[in-house]
Order: structure tokens, then C-alpha cells, then sequence
């Protein structure tokens, strides 16, 4: 059975994301019970995500959502779900277009990994802590032995570089089948994830309540929230 398996809801994934959800809809049932609607701001989100957590939910408690990606692509689904869903093009670590607690609640599901340096992490904290009154952070654990982006082996994200960039160019473990084609692509691969540990994220995070999700006993995911309650 696949960690990663998004799309069998008897995954391990699946179930572990079912408990996850649990916790959102609690938070997000409670800001709307308060207010009679509530705004959310998804930053590096997408429908399909919303879709999952289940959109009567989300209508029961008239909220409005605005789901933001740099990849245009990724921002889809919006048909026929005008009433909840508007759509931008923002670089979550620069979100000036946004004041300061414009959205009662922001959201962001396994992007800061994603972001860049550690620099760019600061930065997306940042904002995502500016902007919502209320915010629902998560993302992978560096010390979970599986990284859930891209490897099929374990400890993989552990090596050093150079043996990474070396393992996927001579070996197909990657998620997407297929050997990297020369040192760049690899090196590609490497840079665009760079997970961080319980300490590092609660740097980030200081004014957040962190749990940790747990699989079989290994650390998969740190989760913050900040409630203004």
C-alpha cells in the first residue's frame, strides 16, 4: 500500500488526511459559527483539495475561498463553483497585494517545502501569518524516514546531494517512473523540496499550536495553528 496514494481512499495516505481533516473542518466550523461566514485564503492550493474536505461543508459554512498558485494550471475546477471559489496568481512569500488579516483563516497543505530557501520559508511564514486572523499549516517532516513528493526509496532525502543527484540519474525511483535525464534535471528534482524539522518549524511558526502526525510510530507531518480566540 502507497503512502502517496492520493487517489485510493483506502491508502495509508488517505486515512491519515481523513484524521487531518477532522481538525480543519473543527477550525473552520468554529470561525464560521462566530462570524456567519468565513474567508479563506489557500495559498499554493487547489479545487480538487476542497473538493476532497467536501464542498457542502464548505457552502454549510458560507465561506468564500480564494485558492492562489504560481502555476496558473493548477488553478482549476472553479466551474460551477463560482459561489465559493475565486482564483490568483500570488508568490505566497510576497502577498502585498493582501492587508494585514484580510482572511479570517489561511490555509496552506505540504507548500512551504516548497518554496525555496530558508530565506523564502521566512518569508512565506511570514505573510501566511500577516493575513489570516486564523491560520491551518502543514507539511511533511524532515525526520520521517518517506519523503511523500518524490521517492520510492526511504532515507532518501537524508543523502547528500551529490549521491542524490546520483541515484536518480542511474535509477528510476522517483514518483513520476522515470530515471532524471543528467545532472540538472536531478538537481532540479533535489531543489524543489527541502523539508524541515519540529525545531525549524516552530521557528517559523512561534505563535502557532504544533501537533505532529504520526505513522507507525515515525514522525510524517508537522501541523500549525493559530486561533485569535
Amino acid at each position: 500500500m502507497k503512502l502517496n496514494d492520493v487517489t485510493d481512499p483506502n491508502s495509508l495516505s488517505s486515512k491519515l488526511r481523513g484524521k487531518r481533516d477532522v481538525r480543519l473542518r473543527e477550525l473552520i466550523t468554529e470561525i464560521s459559527a462566530q462570524k456567519g461566514s468565513i474567508s479563506i485564503l489557500d495559498v499554493g492550493g487547489t479545487v480538487e483539495y476542497w473538493q476532497r474536505l467536501g464542498l457542502d461543508f464548505v457552502r454549510a459554512q458560507k465561506a468564500t475561498i480564494v485558492v492562489t498558485n504560481l502555476v496558473p494550471s493548477e488553478l482549476t475546477g472553479i466551474v460551477g463553483n463560482e459561489d465559493v471559489f475565486s482564483m490568483a496568481v500570488v508568490n505566497g512569500c510576497d502577498m502585498s497585494i493582501y492587508s494585514d488579516g484580510e482572511f479570517d483563516l489561511v490555509h496552506s497543505n505540504s507548500v512551504i517545502e516548497h518554496v525555496g530557501d530558508w530565506a523564502n520559508m521566512r518569508a512565506f511564514a511570514a505573510e501566511s501569518r500577516r493575513v489570516g486572523r486564523n491560520y491551518y499549516v502543514q507539511t511533511p517532516n524532515f525526520w520521517c524516514p518517506i519523503d511523500p513528493h518524490y521517492y520510492k526509496a526511504p532515507m532518501m532525502h537524508w543523502l547528500p546531494h551529490p549521491w542524490r543527484a546520483r541515484v536518480f540519474n542511474s535509477f528510476a525511483i522517483t514518483y513520476s517512473g522515470k530515471k532524471a535525464q543528467g545532472v540538472d534535471e536531478a538537481y532540479r528534482i533535489i531543489d524543489s523540496t527541502r523539508l524541515i524539522d519540529g525545531r525549524q518549524f516552530r521557528y517559523l511558526f512561534p505563535d502557532a499550536q504544533v501537533s505532529t502526525e504520526w505513522f507507525f510510530g515515525l514522525p510524517k507531518s508537522h501541523i500549525g495553528v493559530r486561533t485569535s480566540a
